[in-house]
């Protein structure tokens, strides 16, 4: 396109991220890249979110807007913002322009820049097999397995450990399965983003992985649009190179409250709680680009705050809606010590069914949570009345609750340096041999710390105390969690 041919506008507003646009022969559409260059060559880059009339547009700076003013030239470049595709943005970090931030040079390697803004797969060409994807950790792969190709959910309010979690499953998942990893940052906090690479790195699994980014004191433009650019990337190792891709997305929530700051600075109504009118939409477009191919597949596992644990906030019910397992921490689970602190109650996955993960798996899952069920109903009695009081039945299904409790949890690879524990992944089959040894009342005479954070059921050590201390110890447990 010659510079003649260029469609030009000037800069009418600035309103802090909001700027309006004015063109004279025609208007960009919606979703459409438009720069200013400044005087010291920095630019600023603006996307189309509105048309106010037939000559004014209203954007959102992607950029900072330091610098822009009123009677500022702006450039139509006939096109949406795009980020670069290629084997070349592997074991780099890049944020949502495809701006290297990894001070390693420029990317090199690169097939093409592509638009952010894609549709999903038609419904024909999606792969609906349904594939459990084991992660090493006993209580995701026993109580909510995950599906290759499916989204999966990690509910919890703030310090339940979500982000050490997703930074445990990319550990745990490199040696398992080929393909490639992409884990996208939404408004995360810059020491986190520097921790994740140097663990990858230190873990050699950086060539593997790419890392894209949108900081937390970055615009809200950017916090809104780098989980789409982050899903053009892993399209095309899925589409064009035919590769798995593990999607790691953290976190949904700020996604979604950075399109409620967007809808605010353009000045639409909001809805509920203040969310934008948008929100299901917004959701939407973005979770049903994850999907399955006959040859690939992308496999997305996210992170959603959950604002004061409140689970009936529009933001995590929109979200549920769109998932195939749902993984929820529970913050009493957490303050007890017991990580992962995941809900064997308000966690549930579809592909917990018989003739996905087969009889075995489906029944020991099911006792499980049948035990835990029996054992929140008994918490009042034991509670009001005293543990001597339970009946003999009732006395070994706490005991065994509590067991299951405790070797449910795990140390992991990712917290050795806080906890001085070796990482321990555990297979399925193990998982499913210990639950069963414990279900069948063969370890009802010892102590149920023993259980605490081992791996499989081989490393337990049955000669913990006499019954006495026992007696003690279970009665030091029940003050603790009255």
């Amino acid at each position: 396109m010659s510079e003649k041919s260029f469609n030009y506008g000037v800069v009418k507003e600035i309103q802090g991220s909001v700027i309006v646009v004015f063109f004279d022969k025609k208007l960009p559409p919606i979703y459409q890249k438009l720069v200013a260059t400044l005087d010291d060559q920095r630019q600023v880059v603006v996307e189309v979110e509105d048309h106010i009339d037939e000559h004014h547009i209203r954007g959102v700076a992607i950029t900072s807007v330091q610098g822009l003013c009123r009677g500022d030239k702006m450039i139509d470049t006939d096109g949406p913002l795009t980020i670069p595709v290629g084997k070349g943005v592997l074991g780099r970090m890049i944020n949502v322009m495809g701006e290297p931030i990894d001070n390693k040079g420029k990317l090199e390697d690169i097939v093409a820049w592509r638009g952010i803004h894609n549709k999903p797969i038609k419904l024909m060409d999606r792969n609906v097999n349904a594939e459990i994807f084991q992660t090493g950790i006993k209580a995701i792969d026993l109580l909510t397995p995950l599906e290759r190709g499916g989204k999966t959910g990690l509910f919890g309010g703030a310090g339940c450990g979500k982000t050490v979690l997703i930074t445990e499953m990319i550990n745990n998942m490199f040696g398992r399965y080929d393909g490639v990893s992409l884990f996208c940052g939404v408004g995360e906090r810059s020491r986190e983003g520097e921790e994740l690479y140097t663990e990858m790195k230190d873990a050699g699994v950086l060539d593997k992985t790419t890392m894209i980014f949108g900081q937390m004191n970055e615009p809200s433009g950017v916090r809104f649009r780098v989980a789409q650019a982050a899903l053009t990337i892993a399209e095309y190792f899925r589409d064009d190179l035919k590769q798995d891709v593990l999607l790691m997305i953290d976190n949904i929530f700020r996604f979604i409250q950075a399109g409620s700051e967007v809808a605010g600075l353009m000045g639409r109504i909001p809805s509920r709680v203040g969310y934008q009118s948008s929100l299901g939409q917004d959701i939407a477009s973005l979770q049903e680009r994850i999907a399955s191919t006959k040859s690939a597949s992308i496999t997305s596992i996210q992170a959603v705050y959950v604002p004061a644990d409140d689970f009936t906030d529009p933001s995590a019910a929109e979200t549920f809606a769109h998932l195939s397992a749902t993984v929820v921490l529970s913050r009493r689970m957490a303050s007890q010590g017991l990580y992962p602190a995941v809900d064997p109650l308000a966690s549930s996955s579809k592909m917990l069914a018989k003739d996905v993960v087969g009889e075995r798996h489906y029944n020991v899952a099911k006792n499980v949570k049948m035990v835990m069920a029996q054992y929140e109903d008994l918490k009042d009695i034991i509670a009001m009345l005293g543990y001597d009081e339970l009946s003999d039945q009732d006395q070994a299904i706490v005991i065994k609750a509590r067991q299951l409790e405790r070797f449910l949890t795990q140390p992991f690879a990712t917290t050795k340096h806080f906890t001085g524990l070796e990482g321990k992944l555990v297979e399925l089959d193990k998982t499913l041999e210990g639950c069963e040894r414990i279900l069948s009342g063969e370890f009802l005479s010892v102590n149920p710390n023993a259980f605490y954070m081992i791996g499989d059921i081989s490393e337990l050590k049955t000669d913990i105390a006499n019954k006495e201390e026992e007696k003690e110890q279970k009665k030091l447990e029940e003050n603790t969690e009255e």
